[in-house]
């Protein structure tokens, strides 16, 4: 498929702009952060403004991105209007969460309540996001189980590097105390489902041939004696995008390098090296920044790496 670079920065921005919020809503339902209004000013800020950029950066890919809106009608059968339904309502608890811990100076009780309901609802919207790859199955790399789990788990996981990086500057260390362990943890379950993932889509299973595709596999080995098209077109353009293997096995590394290690080995070095109040917040700036970089390789290769079934008929032999 073709890595279209704004869907890749909506996916990455409102995943983390929604994993901001879920440990936003936890801190204030344990209670581990009070109701600072220049933390709350940060934190949301930061949280709607990757959640609102990466939504609007979408509209970009549209041929038509003044009828988005007609989306939200199809929610009936489309898991892409049912993230925009969703992306629509969580911001009602979430921005009355915002609103109850900035204005009012309340982030408990029945503050905290709407939280956690607005963090269930960013992660039922990074959901929905996941299942419009994952419910696709003429793209048998996006059709599984890892590709829900890689959304669930690296949206969270770039929130809470931030979070982290918000709570240490703003010295609540309870709050960086479980935030370091969270970060951590997830850190190494991305890692883990990535892995995994990369381990399925190049593990040789091969889910249909140009051959079963045609009809004429009984024949033969099915090749391409001519394109189908003697122009560019859109199905070529958005359809037909190859990575070569090389370039991949390149771009992997970096991903998981940039992505999970460097931010792993930092947070341990913050833990364990007994680094001063700068030398903490300039290793999670760090940290959080290396996750960006490797989390957009990893993202790319997402969408470089999937073969949609349609090329059987443009020169592919097998997906």
């Amino acid at each position: 498929m073709h890595p279209a670079k704004s869907v890749i920065f909506f996916t990455t921005a409102s995943g983390a702009g929604y994993g901001l919020m879920v440990w936003l809503a936890l801190l204030a339902a344990l209670g581990l952060v009070p109701a600072d209004q220049a933390f709350g000013i940060v934190g949301f800020g930061l949280a709607f403004a990757l959640i609102v950029g990466g939504l609007l950066s979408s509209t970009f890919h549209l041929g038509h991105p003044e009828r988005a809106w007609r989306a939200f009608s199809q929610w009936r059968s489309s898991w892409l209007s049912r993230e925009g339904v969703a992306a629509v309502v969580a911001f009602l608890p979430l921005g009355l969460f915002a609103l109850c811990w900035v204005v009012m100076g309340e982030n408990r009780g029945n503050a905290a309540l709407i939280g956690l309901i607005g963090a269930a609802m960013s992660l039922l919207t990074i959901f929905t996001t996941s299942m419009i790859y994952a419910q696709l199955k003429t793209i048998p790399a996006w059709h599984n189980g890892w590709t829900v789990a890689g959304y669930l788990v690296l949206g969270p996981m770039n929130g809470a590097l931030i979070a982290l990086l918000l709570a240490q500057a703003f010295g609540y260390a309870d709050a960086a105390q479980l935030l370091h362990r969270l970060a951590v943890a997830l850190l190494v379950a991305g890692l883990a489902i990535k892995l995994f993932y990369w381990l399925r889509i190049h593990g040789g299973r091969v889910t249909s041939t140009a051959g079963t595709a045609t009809g004429l596999g009984h024949l033969g080995k099915v090749t391409m004696s001519a394109s189908p098209h003697d122009t560019d077109n859109y199905l070529l353009r958005e359809m037909g995008f190859r990575v070569a293997r090389k370039h991949a096995a390149k771009l992997r590394p970096i991903a998981i390098v940039a992505g999970f290690i460097i931010p792993f080995l930092l947070l341990v070095l913050t833990h364990h090296a007994g680094l001063g109040e700068g030398g903490i917040l300039l290793a999670l700036a760090l940290a959080w920044l290396s996750c960006q970089i490797g989390l957009y390789v990893e993202r790319w290769l997402f969408f470089a790496e999937a073969k949609h079934a349609v090329t059987l008929y443009y020169g592919e032999q097998a997906i």
